[in-house]
């Protein structure tokens, strides 16, 4: 069957053939891979700066953000059938007896750093034709949402910073977002970035009821900014504002979504964050120069205004359930503009086009394998 591959010593992309996989364990699922979403790890993964194949292998597979099709189950399958579409999880847990938190099944939590990871770390990927994989790590995805399945994966990140939004604003009684009659009312959430991860945190900071504005370079006319505008948030322009007049545009600031894996910016907005705010980091920054901090003035802030920054990888199964579960409701409310995200799919002979020549206006590109 074909695959798309990175061979890190060679420095080579490529697509090769590999044995179909076979059920090994009865709780194996054997699945036909639809499509496979392209982001930024993709991109630095064939750029070779990260990426490390299973052992004994000279290349990894790529692909993480996943939809597929269930064909075979084994005899021990209790969670999905034949015929389900299915997203599977990223991340397996480490071997280590004393992580408790790989051990709860909370390997997004992982103390060890011994995990693995389906197309990034030590395990192949989902670009490539078939997949077996254990049942417990996949997540059934209504049918009628297949043409958007495949966004599941990038909104678990949202869903899982959202989590940890909640649990941390509940150590303020009055705080609205703490409550499930009136999440989020009254809170302002400013989005860094207009990528598929910042429009899909968008997407789920508004179904939460946050008043939310996303910074971001493309113009007030471009596409990004028409799908802002469409899910009722407010798209603020880096061209025409400049971050040191967020305040002035957004009001008092109390949660930052950082979707951008640009440091300067983030570190640039960290100051402007309010009186018991929070700020979220998502992004990876790749090594760049360094970058002057003002760092008595974020510690002055981090104190005398009671806020807090947390970082925020991976995700559990509940982000995933909560993911596929707002998918329905975006598609609901917003059936344009979750459309809209996926701007170019590919067929797998078409990989490079996808992976390494997308246009430069493209939000999410998609490898559609069968």
């Amino acid at each position: 069957m074909k695959a798309v591959a990175v061979f890190p010593a060679s420095r080579e992309v490529k697509s090769i053939a590999v044995p179909e996989p076979l059920l090994a364990t009865p709780t194996d699922v054997r699945l036909r891979i639809l499509d496979v979403g392209i982001c930024g790890t993709d991109k630095e993964l064939c750029a070779f700066k990260y990426g490390t194949p299973p052992a004994g292998s000279d290349h990894l597979v790529i692909g993480h953000e996943s939809l597929g099709e269930v064909v075979e189950v084994g005899s021990a399958v209790t969670r999905v059938d034949v015929g389900d579409l299915v997203v599977p999880m990223v991340r397996r847990p480490c071997p280590r007896a004393d992580c408790r938190a790989c051990a709860a099944g909370r390997q997004d939590f992982c103390f060890t750093g011994e995990y693995t990871e389906r197309g990034i770390k030590e395990r192949h990927g989902f670009m490539t034709e078939w997949v077996v994989d254990d049942q417990r790590y996949m997540n059934v995805v209504p049918r009628a949402l297949r043409d958007v399945g495949v966004l599941v994966e990038p909104l678990t990140i949202a869903e899982k910073a959202l989590a940890q939004v909640r649990l941390v604003q509940q150590r303020l009684p009055w705080t609205a977002s703490a409550s499930d009659s009136a999440a989020g009312t009254g809170h302002r959430a400013v989005v860094l970035g207009a990528g598929p991860v910042g429009l899909l945190g968008a997407m789920a900071l508004v179904a939460a009821g946050f008043a939310t504005f996303v910074y971001s370079r493309g113009g007030d006319a471009g596409p990004r900014a028409r799908i802002v505008r469409e899910i009722g948030a407010t798209f603020v322009a880096a061209e025409s504002t400049t971050v040191a007049a967020l305040p002035q545009v957004v009001g008092a600031i109390d949660v930052v979504y950082e979707a951008t894996g640009a440091s300067k910016l983030a570190f640039d907005v960290l100051p402007l964050l309010g009186t018991n705010g929070i700020f979220v980091f998502t992004g990876v920054p790749g090594r760049r120069a360094p970058v002057a901090v003002d760092t008595d003035l974020l510690m002055r802030n981090l104190v005398l205004k009671n806020q807090i920054v947390l970082g925020s990888v991976n995700a559990s199964r509940a982000d995933f359930e909560a993911a596929i579960r707002d998918l329905g409701l975006f598609q609901s409310r917003w059936p344009r503009a979750l459309a809209a995200l996926v701007t170019g799919r590919f067929p797998i002979d078409a990989y490079a086009e996808a992976l390494l020549r997308a246009p430069a206006d493209a939000i999410k590109s998609v490898v559609a394998v069968s």
